[in-house]
């Protein structure tokens, strides 16, 4: 619907809003900043908050040979605090709930930014979320109801190609990651559908949590939701924090695992690099109810401060905890 960029004019920065009008891509003055550093993460959560309003609203889930349009319920929290808790607690897919939840974190992301700035940005931030969610919500209404867009609607929509960024790398909004979440619960029932939003939830809470300072230490799987922590100088180990599969083919609880990479050439053990290898399981821990999202990312946090402790963990005894964390090591797989 709507791009965000800045621009210096006459000792200001500027935040634009760019959209299409027609045929024509044009230009609105959101507000000035004194400084392109205050403007900057204004300008990138109100992108993110624009890709993720707008890229479900043009788009179908497909399951149980039904074809329906994605909710817009969403709308609601750009312009409705109250309405932003409700953007956590929705059960309707997989990737529905995941934009939703990085909506979410867009929008109090956008409110840290504002913090920074004089309070009548604010306002005018908030008339640029009212407009934004106003014009979307008309261009929806005639998209799928044929319902005729006021006039004096400025911005135009179309549903296969919305008028956002993708920030280079927003995975999450492609059509590869939407259907391989899709995948992951055909066949499943409502309520453990619901279960499993609700673990993908606190897996993406503690990678936000812990990558928000280690940002190079690790990556979150969207082929299958799992957090993968590698951090420097762990000598070749590696840890990863999955969530049971929905479908139950897979994993059928919360796993914790020490792993290692052992060089498919042996002439290469030791080296500081591998030119390839494999992941040797090496202590498991089956955890016997969902941990929090605090505790995933303490744990976390403890890999990246301390890399050796990963070696130190994979000599843990079964029935015994991974030192210093409540973690109890249910099997060693190579023995």
């Amino acid at each position: 619907m709507t791009i965000y960029c800045q621009h210096s004019n006459r000792g200001k920065t500027q935040i634009l809003a760019v959209y299409q009008r027609g045929d024509d891509t044009v230009s609105s003055t959101v507000t000035s900043l004194s400084s392109a550093a205050l403007a900057a993460p204004i300008v990138d959560a109100l992108n993110r908050i624009s890709a993720l309003a707008t890229v479900p609203l043009g788009l179908f889930a497909e399951r149980r040979g039904r074809i329906a349009r994605y909710p817009s319920g969403h709308l609601a929290a750009l312009t409705d605090r109250a309405a932003r808790a409700d953007l956590l607690r929705g059960a309707h897919s997989l990737w529905y709930e995941w934009v939703c939840w990085d909506l979410h974190q867009a929008l109090v992301d956008l409110d840290g930014a504002v913090e920074a700035a004089p309070p009548p940005i604010r306002i005018a931030i908030d008339e640029e979320l009212e407009t934004e969610q106003r014009e979307l919500r008309d261009a929806l209404a005639e998209y799928s109801e044929a319902i005729p867009v006021p006039q004096g609607n400025q911005r135009s929509w179309d549903s296969g190609f919305p008028f956002v960024p993708y920030r280079g790398g927003m995975h999450l909004l492609t059509g590869e990651t939407r259907k391989g979440l899709d995948r992951l619960e055909e066949g499943v029932t409502p309520e453990e559908r619901k279960t499993a939003i609700a673990d993908l939830r606190l897996l993406i809470t503690a990678f936000d949590q812990w990558s928000a300072e280690q940002a190079d230490d690790g990556m979150f799987s969207l082929e299958y939701p799992e957090i993968f922590a590698e951090p420097y100088d762990a000598d070749h180990h590696f840890l990863t924090v999955s969530a049971p599969d929905p479908q139950g083919e897979g994993l059928d609880a919360w796993h914790v695992e020490v792993c290692r990479w052992v060089p498919d050439d042996p002439e290469e053990e030791g080296e500081e690099e591998y030119s390839s290898a494999t992941g040797e399981h090496l202590v498991q821990c089956v955890l016997p109810a969902p941990p929090s999202a605090d505790v995933l990312s303490a744990l976390l946090s403890r890999v990246s401060a301390e890399p050796a402790v990963l070696k130190a963990w994979a000599q843990t005894s079964v029935g015994s905890p991974l030192e210093g964390t409540t973690l109890v090591v249910t099997s060693r797989p190579t023995e």
